[in-house]
């Protein structure tokens, strides 16, 4: 089983998701079930945030013109559903069920058509940030998947490739299966180092250094966020292993 991991960055207007997180750019959507058929997607999605917020991701979810999933840019007609199934202070969850039609286009749909059946899914949203990571048999063609997909998604969102690999066992679809950052990420932190980003007090602020490496705002912080977590989880892991065993005598 190979995994590939990839995000979209969606450009104002195109996504209300994506819209209503770049509002409350603390909240966040992640998937804790994704399952599609040729014409039927449904999934249950946790997100986390404050009340403002996740009242906001609720009617988004609710009261979208279309199918938060779909990729088509006005309403394709498509039957959809969704239903809160928990809301509290700090969390929301929600499921949401959607029948195709032919004017619709998914994520998984395109997948399913280039990469095979029986895939896994795990997305994360954060902002304008859409993290997409699938399992699959690698049989299929990653290059035309990508290709369809780029066409589909068309000037709404930015494409940026994370990593492709033998999947590892790890659920997290943000987090690398080895000690390496993705170049991008790498490349976010390095130049956060060299122009003081992490000094205190801080020598250059996130705008800044955005506007220096010549990327969204949005982009730098999404990247320097997944370059941090990874960093955590990984001296966690080195803390928690058991001491060596000594030699014997």
């Amino acid at each position: 089983m190979r995994e590939l991991v990839f995000a979209l960055e969606y450009e104002p207007g195109c996504n209300r998701v994506a819209d209503t997180l770049a509002n409350h750019p603390d909240a966040s959507v992640r998937s804790l079930s994704l399952h599609a058929t040729d014409d039927r997607l449904w999934r249950v999605d946790h997100a986390t945030g404050t009340p403002d917020a996740l009242a906001a991701i609720e009617d988004a979810f609710l009261n979208s013109d279309y199918y938060a999933d779909c990729l088509a840019t006005e309403d394709c007609n498509a039957t959809q559903t969704t239903q809160v199934l928990d809301h509290t202070t700090e969390t929301l969850v929600l499921y949401s069920y959607w029948e195709r039609t032919p004017l619709c286009a998914s994520i998984p749909h395109i997948a399913r058509d280039h990469l095979g059946d029986g895939l896994l899914f795990d997305t994360r949203h954060e902002s304008r940030h859409y993290t997409w990571r699938i399992i699959h048999s690698g049989e299929g063609n990653v290059s035309e998947f990508f290709d369809e997909l780029e066409t589909t998604v068309g000037d709404c969102a930015q494409m940026e490739m994370l990593r492709t690999a033998v999947a590892s066992p790890s659920t997290n679809g943000t987090s690398n299966s080895n000690t390496e950052l993705a170049p991008e990420q790498q490349a976010a932190v390095q130049a956060a180092v060299e122009h003081g980003y992490y000094e205190s007090p801080r020598e250059i602020d996130v705008g800044e250094l955005a506007e220096h490496l010549n990327i969204p705002r949005s982009t730098l912080t999404y990247r320097l966020r997944r370059a941090e977590e990874h960093l955590a989880k990984q001296y966690i892991t080195r803390e928690q292993l058991p001491d060596e065993p000594s030699p014997p005598l």
